[in-house]
């Protein structure tokens, strides 16, 4: 039987996959706890969403997210042998979008979040998908990570949540949503 606790972060350090073990605010686990972040409000997202499409979709990319994660909690020396990002998934995301843009009018102003709740949740994920990317940047240019399509998948993701947003905010009646002009 397994708690929920262990103790071993008491300190304020945490292992990486590999067992070196980092402070809590080193910015692996900030990068990979922010990833974490995104994928608990995709979540509440799927939740909230009216589209069975979108909460395919959501949980679709939420499971890719546990790879990434994987990618940035490994050390160099197993970096080989942990599963990163799938070939593949930021064109899947790259074909969703395009899909999804479809049926959506074209944008000319900034929508402003809030006029459904699974619009505002979307939302909210973005933006924290947004920050996770950008610490998955410095991680990447500071040499800390070796690979650069984790990078492009969270942009494309954010991407992603942006569209499924505005694809909720139709289905939910609002043809017009809440913006302000550019």
């Amino acid at each position: 039987m397994h708690r929920a606790y262990s103790g071993k972060g008491d300190d304020g350090f945490t292992n990486l996959l590999g067992h070196e073990r980092v402070p809590k605010y080193d910015p692996r686990p900030e990068a990979y706890g922010t990833v974490d972040e995104a994928q608990a409000a995709m979540g509440l997202a799927r939740a909230a969403a009216q589209s069975r499409r979108t909460q395919e979709i959501l949980l679709d990319a939420q499971r890719d997210l546990y790879h990434i994660m994987a990618q940035l909690a490994a050390t160099p020396d197993i970096t080989a042998r942990v599963d990163g990002l799938p070939q593949g998934r930021t064109a899947w995301l790259e074909r969703a979008i395009d899909d999804l843009e479809k049926e959506l009018p074209p944008l000319r102003a900034f929508v402003v979040p809030g006029d459904s709740l699974a619009s505002a949740a979307l939302h909210l994920a973005r933006t924290v998908v947004r920050r996770a990317e950008r610490q998955v940047a410095r991680l990447v240019h500071q040499g800390d990570v070796p690979e650069v399509e984790p990078i492009r998948y969270l942009n494309r993701l954010s991407s992603l949540l942006f569209v499924l947003a505005r694809r909720e905010d139709r289905l939910a009646g609002l043809e017009s949503p809440t913006q302000t002009l550019i």
